[in-house]
């Protein structure tokens, strides 16, 4: 059963003067060093001594000793206080310039755009932050996950997060390959689509996500069938590539195939405009200097539109 407790409130008050006059066996050399007056020093000890309910100094004088009481607090106090004392100097240095760990939840499509150049560049310019990339479709609770900061598109970060835009807002396109139309044609009208193969993608909350549409201005969204769902854009768009189906992705993704001939548009009029990719993270004011480089390093050198990520 779990005990119930309570730190009690001071309950370091006075152990840094005990140490101090432990070590120069002073009461007035201790003052000196913690630059404090000798009655301030006393009062200090007398309190510490009142708290722990025994005598911690044998005072003569002409000197100053421990007693047991004082000979085991000190051997105990000494080791932990020290520790206390470079745990909060550690802390201290990630406050107060680059440094640590900074993890980073990503979606699969963009870790490639992360890795070349800007993680590479980002490394070489901050040595000494350590990157690690979560490569997952999945939207993560940043804080409770213990992220610095995550990178989506922008309709899915939450609205108490702080957001970078980290490129223009994003067409969603639908796209074929030429081996899919060789034995079916063209879809002409939203209609059409119930003719034809439609690979869909299931949302991390575990909902077939939708195909949207903007049809003379006004937002449609569409459930649509096919052979295949996935987990992720990449998927997506490999399966549409090898002509299992049609597939509708963010613009960025399909543009290399649609240079190459790997891929065709369609339905290009009715392609909704969603907004762009988003690097979020919590509130501005719990910035740690990593994370702080690193949003300066992606506002300098941002995502082109090579690649989008996975949406939850």
């Amino acid at each position: 059963m779990k005990q119930n407790f309570t730190v009690r409130q001071g309950a370091l008050d006075g152990v840094e003067v005990f140490l101090s006059i432990a070590h120069h066996r002073s009461f007035r050399r201790a003052a000196a060093e913690l630059g404090v007056t000798p009655s301030a020093v006393s009062q200090a000890v007398r309190v510490l001594e009142a708290r722990i309910g025994a005598a911690l100094f044998i005072r003569t004088t002409r000197s100053v000793g421990l007693t047991e009481a004082g000979e085991r607090f000190l051997s105990r106090a000494k080791p932990a206080f020290e520790e206390l004392v470079a745990a909060s100097e550690v802390a201290r240095g990630l406050g107060q310039r680059p440094a640590g760990l900074l993890r980073l939840s990503v979606p699969r499509a963009v870790v490639p755009i992360l890795l070349e150049p800007l993680i590479a560049s980002f490394c070489e310019a901050y040595p000494e932050v350590e990157v690690e990339i979560a490569a997952s479709a999945e939207l993560v609770d940043l804080a409770a996950e213990g992220f610095d900061a995550g990178i989506r598109l922008g309709q899915f970060v939450d609205a108490d997060m702080v957001a970078v835009p980290l490129t223009p807002p994003l067409r969603l396109v639908i796209v074929g390959s030429p081996t899919y139309f060789a034995q079916r044609n063209r879809p002409e009208s939203m209609d059409d689509l119930r003719q034809h193969a439609c690979l869909r993608r299931r949302r991390s909350n575990g909902s077939l996500a939708p195909w949207s549409f903007n049809d003379n201005g006004h937002a449609l969204e569409i459930a649509v069938s096919g052979p295949l769902i996935a987990h992720d854009f990449p998927t997506v768009l490999g399966a549409a590539v090898e002509g299992i189906g049609l597939a509708q992705l963010p613009e960025p993704m399909v543009a290399e195939g649609l240079r190459e001939g790997k891929l065709v548009h369609v339905l290009e009029s009715f392609a909704p405009v969603i907004p762009g990719v988003f690097l979020y993270y919590p509130d501005r004011r719990q910035i740690m200097p990593k994370l702080r480089a690193f949003i300066d390093h992606v506002k300098s050198r941002p995502l082109g539109h090579g690649a989008a990520p996975d949406a939850g």
